[in-house]
This record gives C-alpha cells, sequence and structure tokens, in this order.
C-alpha cells in the first residue's frame, strides 16, 4: 500500500506486468495478507559488468517443434534462460542454440 486516497481507497504499488491495471482500490476489494512460505521467491545473484548487462545463459531446453515455411522448414527449440521465470520461455532456432550451446543437447 503505497497512500491512502480519500476515505475508502487505497493506491497499491503492482508489477510492471501489471502496469494496465488501475492502482487504486476501494477497501472491499483488499484483502488481509496471510503469510505463506510458497510466496517467498529464491534468486541467484546477477553479476552486472560496469555497463550494467549480464550475459543471458540458457537453463534447459524443454520442447521443440518444426516450424514449415513455404519453401523450407525450420527446427526451433524452446529455451529456459537463467534469472527468468518458465513462462519467459523463448523459441530459438535450433542450428543456433546448437552451435552456441551444444551442452544442452545431451540432457533432452
Amino acid at each position: 500500500i503505497l497512500e491512502r486516497v480519500g476515505d475508502m481507497a487505497y493506491r497499491l504499488a503492482l508489477p510492471p506486468r501489471l502496469s494496465e491495471v488501475h492502482n487504486i482500490f476501494h477497501v472491499s476489494t483488499l484483502r488481509k495478507y496471510l503469510a505463506d512460505p510458497s510466496h517467498v521467491l529464491s534468486y541467484e545473484p546477477l553479476h552486472l559488468r560496469k555497463d550494467l548487462t549480464f550475459d543471458e545463459v540458457p537453463v534447459r531446453i524443454f520442447e521443440i517443434k518444426e516450424k514449415e515455411l513455404r519453401n523450407k522448414k525450420i527446427k526451433l527449440v524452446k529455451v529456459l534462460w537463467g534469472y527468468h521465470a518458465m513462462e519467459e520461455a523463448t523459441w530459438e532456432r535450433e542450428d543456433k542454440i546448437r552451435a552456441r550451446y551444444p551442452n544442452l543437447f545431451g540432457k533432452l
């Protein structure tokens, strides 16, 4: 809760993925938070360079598919990257990932 807005509403701090949601809520929609150990997130320290960038490191490949274009087929792999949630996994070309990270394909 960031601040009280009038007698019956509060402004809440929302995560960036909810930026489209209005952040002022009526008191009738708010509920007391009950602590739950499963809500605690574990994290790995992120090593930043001086220019505030870091290396994206793939953790694993968990899906493979073939995309058919007009005159050829392209193999794609779904890659889970380090420091990212499962929902943020991306589809990448298999040949590019295999060339750069061949160790990932031994785990399939």
